[in-house]
């Protein structure tokens, strides 16, 4: 870990203390078109180890314990986990070694003209998360920070923070080099904090007239990879032929 984190990094952390979380993080008002008040929505298993399932399972159960909604986890239905295919009315999770492409974390959304969201993805990059090269990202503390962040962007959230040099938030949507917070006795960042769910009412506070939970239908098409002279930004908007977009945030290896 000391030859990821320079000496000056370690130093702000000491001495900072945890900056208030932002207003709003809702992404673009990005959301699940649903004519209940609440929903279910299915992740979908595609994760090849024990660890992977264990922090899947977490992050369900974390997710789940807000008013609107319930993350069940399901059987996976990509055919190629590497390439995590998209599944029509759900989210597919996914893990492997991508490469040494600079991120460790990938949620995609398909959303519809007007902002429903048709479809999701997690992908996450064992190349870093799960090898004895970077025992510093490969802790099951980084698995549950990074599924935990990229499940909550699939239900329409942004991060709190972005700020890798400040004191942990306590939730997975802040930015860090320490989820555990154990290294510089601070706040875990490995689940949601109630300021995530209470964003996740306020997003989810209106009733559609139509649902995109659920349905089932040929997925949307379309892919995105960063690459590492993308780095500067966390955000990128593909437009789609049918006039949506293919949305991505991404975390970046710290």
């Amino acid at each position: 870990m000391r030859r990821l984190i320079p000496p000056f990094i370690v130093a702000i952390f000491l001495v900072f203390t945890a900056v208030p979380a932002s207003a709003t993080h809702s992404w673009r008002n990005y959301h699940w078109a649903r004519t209940t008040q609440s929903f279910t929505l299915e992740l979908g298993d595609n994760t090849t180890t024990a660890a992977w399932q264990d922090a899947l399972g977490v992050a369900a159960t974390d997710w789940s314990a807000s008013t609107v909604l319930d993350a069940v986890v399901a059987a996976g239905l990509t055919t190629d986990p590497s390439a995590c295919r998209p599944t029509l009315g759900r989210v597919e999770v996914c893990n492997g070694k991508y490469g040494e492409k600079p991120w460790i974390g990938i949620a995609s959304i398909w959303v519809y003209p007007g902002g429903h969201i048709a479809q999701g993805t997690v992908r996450n990059n064992d190349t870093y998360l799960d090898s004895p090269k970077y025992p510093q990202l490969s802790g099951q503390e980084w698995k549950q920070f990074v599924m935990c962040q990229e499940i909550g962007h699939t239900f329409g959230l942004e991060h709190q923070d972005e700020d890798l040099s400040n004191a942990n938030l306590g939730t997975c949507m802040d930015y860090t080099r320490d989820p555990s917070g154990s290294l510089f006795g601070q706040a875990s960042n490995e689940h949601p904090n109630r300021h995530d769910y209470e964003q996740l009412k306020t997003i989810y506070q209106h009733r559609d007239e139509t649902t995109t939970v659920g349905v089932s239908g040929t997925a949307l098409g379309g892919s995105f990879t960063p690459s590492e002279g993308q780095r500067g930004t966390s955000r990128f908007v593909t437009e789609l032929p049918n006039g949506g977009r293919l949305v991505t945030l991404v975390i970046w290896v710290p």
